[in-house]
């Protein structure tokens, strides 16, 4: 079964698309003034209070101190972490202190074989495989298909290429955020298209 993750939430309103459309997991942008989907963590904690208890909250963190990201999953704001910038070995051992037990998700960016090496050693719970941060465009897919380990897929996915996505690659999960947007803005419809493409093409 492939999951579905629809990330960068920040509005409340957001909260009660996701909440209709029932992914697996969604997601905030945490303190990272440069992304339009940023929220502080006071925000998340607010946003997280009007989430369906089943679906996981994640929150995005790039070059965050590993306490800040710590202090989120350990009241519970979020139930995983996923890191998008420099986070190396010595960071996720660290935040594995700091929290124990918490699901840590590390993202890379692939353009070439090459970058699939550390993705493959990673320690981290889940690996996210992408094309850059919030780049909203795909990158050659053809380069992860002999990926062994779960991996989750994310860059340049919308509704109507999930179905090609999920059926040709069975990837563990997939994530979206401009591909579910319009002008900017989560896009209801677009959320329950992206569920129900993954829900059809990755299994029940």
């Amino acid at each position: 079964m492939t999951r579905i993750k629809i990330c960068g939430l920040s509005r409340m309103g957001d909260m009660a698309f996701v909440n209709d459309a029932r992914p697996d997991y969604c997601g905030f942008v945490i303190d990272f003034p440069k992304s339009r989907r940023n929220v502080t963590a006071d925000q998340a904690r607010r946003l997280r209070e009007k989430l369906d208890p089943a679906i996981l909250p994640a929150g995005v963190f790039v070059n965050a101190p590993a306490e800040a990201a710590a202090a989120l999953l350990n009241d519970g704001t979020l139930s995983i972490a996923q890191f998008h910038g420099q986070e190396d070995e010595a960071y996720l051992s660290r935040l594995r202190a700091l929290a124990p037990g918490k699901e840590l998700w590390k993202a890379f960016v692939i353009r070439k074989p090459k970058d699939l090496e550390p993705v493959r050693s990673s320690s981290a719970h889940r690996v996210l495989l992408d094309n850059g941060y919030g780049t909203g465009a795909a990158f050659d897919w053809t380069l992860i298909r002999d990926v062994e380990r779960p991996w989750i897929l994310a860059g340049g996915l919308t509704p109507e290429n999930l179905p090609e996505a999920v059926s040709a690659l069975h990837p563990w999960g997939v994530d979206l955020s401009s591909g579910v947007e319009t002008a900017g803005v989560k896009d209801y419809d677009k959320i329950r298209a992206a569920v129900q493409a993954v829900r059809a093409y990755g299994g029940a």
